[in-house]
């Protein structure tokens, strides 16, 4: 559960949120972009039908007019029986046209009635008449005839231009027509079933033609009251004969086009999140852990071991213990420096358990050795964190409780580095381990903003000089000068001095002129492992001297 919490918790979950954006971003612009795709081709789908509506218009009306002029360029201008007759066959010829008459100068039909003309009281009501400008000589009447069918006549002079020669065209003929190729089988045949009828439902679909002056030639469906986000409406003009056509369809009747378009959607949407999860699969595959696993995984295994820096008394050249430093020992038997490591550690929360870790390991390996010479000390670097819960007082009473190292032979080291927040719970806390016998030490002093104060105030018992003021002394001035304040103000305070990162015998020499006792570095020995730090111990401090009375410095 651990594992699994702490390597998703942190660093996987950020990462899955930041690839589910980054995969989402582009997903939701190419569907808002294929809405737009299906909108805009529904609308010129629902303008086509609309402008094919006035093309079938158009079509019967030129028919019509075609037929009248070649009444009137063979002479048709009264109702002799041989331009009856002509009338006749023209009505009869096309299929588009009702009737054909002549008309008076006062649009009264002077052919006899019943035999080729609609007589004049059928016509009930002329509900329009207008000229139509783009063929001279030509107007355009609505009216309706016999049982209330609506009818378009269109005239123009007759021959001899004393009346005029008029055909009738029903509106039905007009309308607009159309096929599944359009709408789902289910609206184009409630739409087939309508378009016959002026009172049909339509059911959803609604169209209507008109002329110029808005009278109505025909209407399929009701008209809704507003057109919504969730119909198209398309509409055409006839400049010739001056019809307008318009058309108000749901989106859900152009079933084949969004719905193909739909699924191209569907599919690209689906090809990328299963890419992403064979990417993310194969990024597992390869990286089976995250760096916060590996380091849980290599603590369960044990592979983080201590290596120990002797500390050595440069007066006497005795041994005076130890700092342990963690190095992580990979199965391939590499090493990894702490560097590399310890902050993500740190951040991750694991750095107590490495810590308590290495305690007891330090315990098992070389505590006997330590244990039988009192004088020797075993320094461990300790988060500052952890010196803000009080329940490492019991942590540490409990790893060393029954081990042969001693109380009084533990170091804990707090680095400068490492921020306090609350120096009193922390001197509290420091003040409960020393009660324990262990000594507290301040480690790389000098390199942060802080060092006098947690000299001052955490009351701890022994100082480090960062290996960048021992460089420099003897060369700088400055850094001379501060190591030497330091050194008397610990001295003062009853606190021990330890110089760390000692390369030569040069830098030896300095730190006895300046009073420090204790150092460690390359120039005594690098970090050793448990078994060569053994061989170290025994060499530099037999058995049975080390069992002197404890040395007065860490």
């Amino acid at each position: 559960m651990s594992l699994f919490a702490r390597g998703f918790t942190r660093q996987n979950f950020v990462a899955i949120a930041v690839g589910v954006f980054i995969a989402c971003v582009p997903l939701v612009v190419f569907n808002f972009w294929l809405s737009g795709v299906i909108d805009q081709l529904g609308q010129e789908e629902i303008n086509l039908s609309a402008r094919n509506a006035i093309v079938r218009a158009e079509h019967r009306l030129d028919l019509a007019a075609d037929a009248l002029n070649a009444l009137a360029a063979v002479g048709v201008g009264t109702c002799e029986a041989a331009e009856r007759s002509a009338m006749q066959r023209a009505t009869f010829e096309n299929a588009a046209i009702k009737d054909i008459t002549i008309l008076d100068s006062a649009g009264h039909s002077i052919c006899p009635q019943g035999e080729t003309a609609t007589a004049d009281s059928a016509i009930r009501r002329v509900y329009s008449s207008e000229p139509l400008s783009a063929l001279k000589g030509y107007a355009l009447d609505v009216l309706t005839v016999g049982n209330d069918q609506r009818m378009i006549r269109l005239r123009r002079p007759a021959a001899g231009g004393a009346n005029e020669i008029a055909a009738l065209v029903p509106t039905s003929l007009l309308m607009p027509q159309y096929s599944v190729d359009l709408f789902d089988a289910h609206a184009a045949r409630a739409f087939g079933a309508a378009s016959h009828s002026d009172s049909g439902k339509g059911d959803g679909i609604y169209a209507r033609l008109e002329t110029r002056n808005h009278a109505m030639l025909g209407e399929v469906g009701q008209r809704p009251d507003e057109a919504g986000a969730d119909m198209f409406v398309g509409s055409s003009v006839s400049r010739k004969f001056g019809l307008h056509a318009e058309m108000i369809v749901p989106r859900a009747y152009l079933a084949h086009g969004e719905w193909g378009i739909r699924w191209v959607g569907l599919l690209v949407t689906g090809a990328v999140v299963t890419l992403l999860g064979l990417f993310a699969a194969f990024l597992t595959r390869r990286e089976p852990n995250n760096p916060v696993a590996d380091i849980e995984r290599a603590l369960a295994a044990g592979e983080f071991v201590p290596y120990y820096q002797p500390v050595v008394d440069i007066a006497t050249g005795q041994l005076r213990g130890a700092e342990v430093l963690v190095r992580w020992k990979k199965p391939d038997g590499s090493l990894v420096l702490p560097g590399a490591f310890i902050p993500l550690a740190e951040s991750s929360g694991l750095i107590r358990a490495m810590t308590y870790d290495l305690m007891r390991r330090v315990s098992d390996e070389v505590g006997p050795a330590i244990g039988q010479r009192l004088g020797l000390k075993i320094s461990f670097n300790f988060a500052g964190k952890l010196f803000a819960d009080d329940a490492v007082v019991q942590d540490v009473f409990n790893i060393f409780a029954k081990s042969p190292i001693k109380m009084s032979q533990v170091v804990l080291e707090v680095t400068e580095r490492d921020p306090i927040e609350n120096f009193a719970v922390t001197r509290q806390i420091v003040s409960s381990l020393q009660g324990l016998g262990v000594r507290i030490a301040i480690d790389d002093v000098g390199t942060g903003h802080s060092g006098l104060s947690y000299m001052l105030k955490l009351g701890v018992d022994i100082i480090k000089i960062d290996k960048m003021f021992v460089d420099s002394i003897g060369t700088d001035r400055n850094s001379t000068t501060i190591v030497e304040t330091l050194v008397d103000l610990a001295h003062n305070m009853r606190m021990d001095v330890i110089a760390e990162g000692v390369e030569n015998f040069e830098q030896v020499m300095h730190l006895r002129e300046i009073g420090i006792r204790a150092a460690q570095g390359y120039v005594f020995a690098p970090p050793l492992p448990g078994s060569a730090f053994l061989k170290l111990v025994d060499a530099m401090d037999a058995l049975g001297e080390g069992a002197a009375p404890e040395r007065d410095a860490a």
